[in-house]
């Protein structure tokens, strides 16, 4: 099986510009080029499922460079229904420096900024240069205009599709590049690139898209709670993310197992026979999880989402560092630390309603401490039982938790 037709079986070609791009991907030795704006200071589990193209185009053998778009972040491309609000200069510079240590440690390819090209075209060079070979009606077609026509769109949001179609020619005429691969909503933009070559150079490029990863009601795949699941361990850990996947849909899992990893066709085969046949065992789960948090953080870090995740579910936290415990517990009810009645502490926590109840939970051993059962209604909180000093680690029941933080 080629490069081609183990991207199509993953379901990761939409639309392919020429139908001899299956021969050229299979071939290897093409430059090609993949590109995000610096909108965020960190990429998110969506780009990671476009960006993996980089590693398995370049183990079949081509070449790849990201452009991260220091021009292109201060325009914003055009949504669906409203207009990007603009970034400052200096928030883009710092995100594009982020996403480009990022992306050179994950991928350790050659990053881009279409602004270092972008940034001494004047206003005339650009409508002369580049503006002349796009036709008004040609743009107005193209979906990613077309849709926000009814709502209006600024001329700023119009010239996005110009600027990401030089940054196409100007890769092509300076890095050799002669595809571009991009998600599915962006082929407006690409074509117009292939366009512009075509026109200025008399010369063809090559370009195909991937399908967007979305859940099963058809929303965007990479949010849990509203919050988007960053590759960043400092602002989604590798715990957080363990759950996210833990917890995906049954009837998607499948696919993403495809989109995200590289466990063969056989691999993810036997999973998928697995996940119909007992899918309480959320093996296809666990992989999913393995393969994503080891790719991206490294086989000690999924392990200890693993440890953090095995200690909740039993309630055994005392095996836990007060690191975990902080990494697991972020999103509790949480306390400051202090000397405490275990009765007073259950209902400031709302783990009882009043203090009848809050006895009762305590006599009739539903409540632990650091995993330990408590009965002693009587019993104070203090630091000198806080694991490591920091953490009081409260349970009610089996899965009511709440926290202490000295």
């Amino acid at each position: 099986m080629g490069i081609y037709e183990e991207l199509e079986w993953r379901g990761l070609i939409k639309d392919v510009s020429d139908p001899s791009i299956k021969e050229k991907l299979n071939a290897g030795g093409m430059t090609f080029y993949i590109g995000t704006d610096p909108t965020g200071d960190s990429l998110h589990i969506g780009h990671f499922s476009s960006f993996l193209i980089c590693k398995r185009l370049k183990d079949a053998g081509h070449h790849p460079i990201v452009l991260v778009g220091g021009a292109t972040g201060l325009i914003g491309d055009p949504k669906p229904d409203s207009e990007r609000p603009m970034i400052t200069r200096e928030t883009v510079d710092h995100n594009f420096h982020c996403l480009k240590e990022q992306l050179t440690k994950l991928f350790g390819c050659e990053v881009v900024n279409n602004y270092d090209w972008s940034k001494d075209i004047n206003f005339i060079d650009f409508l002369r240069d580049f503006g002349k070979f796009f036709n008004i009606n040609y743009m107005l077609n193209k979906d990613i205009v077309s849709r926000r026509l009814d709502a209006g769109i600024t001329y700023t949001e119009f010239s996005y599709m110009i600027m990401q179609a030089l940054d196409f020619w100007w890769l092509y005429k300076n890095k050799n590049v002669t595809m571009q691969v991009a998600g599915q909503d962006q082929w407006g933009n690409i074509t117009a690139g292939i366009e512009l070559i075509r026109k200025k150079e008399q010369k063809e490029a090559y370009a195909f898209t991937m399908p967007l990863l979305t859940k099963s009601d058809g929303t965007k795949f990479g949010k849990t709670n509203g919050q988007s699941v960053w590759l960043d361990p400092n602002k989604t850990s590798p715990y957080e993310m363990y759950q996210f996947f833990i917890n995906s849909e049954d009837s998607k899992v499948i696919d993403y197992l495809k989109f995200l990893t590289f466990l063969s066709k056989e691999e993810i085969e036997e999973l998928e026979k697995k996940n119909m046949e007992a899918p309480h065992l959320r093996e296809a789960h666990n992989a999913l999880a393995r393969e994503v948090i080891t790719f991206l953080h490294g086989q000690e870090a999924y392990e200890e989402a693993l440890r953090i995740s095995k200690a909740l579910f039993s309630g055994n936290v005392k095996e836990l560092t007060a690191k975990e415990i902080e990494m697991g517990f972020n999103d509790l009810p949480t306390l400051e630390g202090r000397d405490i009645s275990l009765v007073d502490a259950l209902i400031e926590l709302k783990l009882a309603s009043s203090k009848r109840e809050a006895r009762e939970f305590i006599r009739n051993g539903a409540v632990s401490i650091n995993g330990d059962k408590q009965i002693d209604e009587a019993f104070v909180l203090s630091k000198k039982i806080a694991i490591e000093g920091k953490f009081i680690v409260l349970r009610r029941g089996k899965k009511l938790y709440a926290l202490l933080r000295y």
